[in-house]
């Protein structure tokens, strides 16, 4: 027993050493009672449009995207969210980057995006997940620098986001990665879209996904 409690001490060390912090947790929304209510449902794709030809499935309450083409790939919702808080766990299993976008259309449902924003998701150190991106406007927004190494590159992430107004909010294990209020937001409207990285990159596994709609329609 002495044995076991040490080496997850030093295991538990290593990681800090390795990426700066030890792992943080975050506790889990308890839907519905708080207005909170599953986006995903754990069995399918009901509530979500596939947005290019990548491959798209549902394997132990996880959805699995993985890029067999060299084109980016999209799994969007089939309502629009003008504003929300979503939360997600998600994981890398390949380097290509990912995202969550958000007041998102794309062209004619082909990968194509029209307009849109996203938070980053990238397991590099240093390649700033939960930065805002897009619009025409290459980087909105990143990390702070020493909020790089929050990411957990080989394991299960926990994400929150809020998106209300020009305001756009992001954590990551628990840990406020950015608050940013948008000088010259372009985007109002549309769809939240799990990405696939182009080049055939992709492969990302998502999974409790839920949403809390602050829209006022």
């Amino acid at each position: 027993m002495r044995r076991s409690i040490a080496v997850r001490i030093a295991c538990l060390l290593a990681a800090t050493l390795v990426y700066g912090q030890a792992p943080r947790f975050t506790e889990r929304p308890k839907p519905p009672e708080t207005g909170w209510v599953p986006l995903f449902n754990g069995k399918d794709l009901t509530g979500w449009v596939k947005v290019g030809n990548e491959k798209w499935e549902v394997e132990d309450g996880v959805i699995h995207g993985q890029g067999i083409t060299k084109e980016y790939g999209y799994l969007r919702t089939e309502k629009m969210y003008k504003d929300f808080e979503l939360s997600l766990r998600f994981k890398a299993e390949a380097d290509g980057n990912s995202g969550v976008f958000f007041r998102t259309e794309f062209d004619a449902d082909t990968p194509k995006v029209i307009h849109g924003l996203q938070f980053e998701i990238d397991r590099g150190i240093n390649r700033h997940t939960c930065g805002v991106y897009g619009d025409g406007r290459a980087w909105v927004v990143w990390p702070a620098p020493e909020n790089e190494t929050v990411i957990r590159p080989y394991d299960w992430n926990d994400m929150y986001v809020k998106v209300e107004g020009n305001r756009y909010v992001c954590k990551l294990n628990g840990v406020l990665m950015v608050d940013f209020t948008d000088p010259a937001p372009r985007s109002f409207d549309g769809y939240i879209a799990l990405q696939l990285h182009s080049g055939g990159e992709g492969n990302m596994k998502f999974k409790d996904i839920y949403i809390r709609d602050l829209s006022r329609r």
